[in-house]
């Protein structure tokens, strides 16, 4: 996914109100732009961090700038729209670019299932059992190298793991992918010192029989698109994290 118009250099001032964040332009203007992150985002809305912004004159938005990128140095970025990563995975699932699922035929979006959910994408054909793929935006990161999911308590995250287990149960395939949006991570790990109720939903969803798929970002000042798969969290990993006994 390229970015549609060039991005711009700037620095955070502060971010707030969840979508809004004021910024201060290389030429000194002070403006506020949208932030398309309802998360914590620990470690990336530090005031003063460098950061690229979209500009856009379409009228009927209300804000002229969209924030897209932290600069976290050293060449790293990391993305910062959390609806993002379910374009990317669309993007390479019609590229036939993830190889652990580029077997089925059929891929929709948005299928209502379980009790009063949508699985991001249903994919189906290739002689194979209806496959339920749930996608989660990753790009909290407190040790070198090891990105960490939830960022934050996230009770509809653990209900969706329960309902993909129900699917498991009834026969059908289910899976997790986890797209980590930033560059210098190589693994990811559960951060369940922050949610240890979305961390023991995990392994029970796991001992249920839900798959886990981890996918690094290519990401630059141009775009973002899917990279390599990297390696999912375990149970070493996470209560080394400090959340589960």
């Amino acid at each position: 996914m390229r970015f549609q118009t060039p991005l711009v250099r700037a620095t955070l001032l502060r971010r707030y109100k969840r979508f809004l964040a004021d910024i201060r332009l290389e030429d000194g203007r002070e403006v506020t732009a949208h932030c398309p992150n309802p998360g914590a985002m620990l470690g990336l809305n530090t005031p003063g961090q460098p950061i690229l912004v979209e500009p856009n004159d379409d009228p009927r938005r209300k804000l002229g700038w969209a924030w897209r990128l932290s600069d976290l140095g050293e060449g790293h970025w990391a993305g910062i729209d959390t609806a993002l990563p379910n374009r990317l995975v669309a993007e390479a699932l019609a590229q036939g670019a993830i190889p652990a699922l580029a077997q089925y035929e059929t891929v929709r979006p948005e299928v209502r299932y379980g009790e009063r959910s949508r699985v991001d994408f249903l994919l189906s054909g290739g002689g194979l059992p209806d496959l339920y793929l749930e996608v989660k935006n990753v790009h909290l990161c407190r040790r070198p190298g090891l990105a960490e999911f939830p960022d934050c308590v996230t009770a509809r995250g653990a209900r969706h793991l329960a309902e993909l287990g129900r699917m498991v149960a009834q026969g059908q395939r289910a899976m997790l992918l986890y797209v980590v949006q930033r560059t210098d991570c190589t693994a990811v790990e559960l951060a369940a010192d922050l949610d240890p109720a979305y961390a023991a939903a995990y392994f029970q969803a796991i001992g249920d029989g839900v798959e886990v798929l981890c996918h690094g970002t290519r990401i630059s000042p141009l775009g973002i698109t899917l990279d390599r798969a990297l390696t999912p969290p375990t149970l070493q990993g996470s209560t080394a994290a400090g959340g589960l006994s």
